[in-house]
């Protein structure tokens, strides 16, 4: 009896197995899918986004008024008085130098 048994069991296993073979083949395709979807939307917001704009050049500084002292110049005679009080520079060359700067 054991023939009767037999075809039920054959029958589950070729089923079981063209459904396992069928899930994993359709398994496969769907992450196929979702990677080129992923790839796509990848290449699709590279293309939107613009590059920055570059930064706009800063103005130019304006002249300083006449007897004024800019920024520029005290930054400049800070410096100098540094190197003054370092012993780098004479008196002499500190004077001149400082003449040169505020334009006396």
């Amino acid at each position: 009896m054991p023939f009767i048994r037999r075809r039920p069991l054959l029958r589950a296993a070729a089923v079981g197995g063209g459904a396992y073979a069928y899930g994993k083949h359709r398994e496969r395709v769907q992450q196929e899918q979702q990677e080129q979807a992923f790839y796509a939307g990848q290449q699709s917001a590279m293309a939107q986004a613009p590059p920055p704009p570059a930064a706009p050049p800063p103005p130019p500084a304006a002249p300083a008024p006449s007897g004024g002292v800019s920024s520029e110049d005290v930054a400049r005679l800070q410096e100098l008085g540094k190197l003054h009080e370092q012993g780098i520079l004479t008196d002499e060359e500190f004077s001149q130098q400082k003449a040169l700067i505020l334009g006396q």
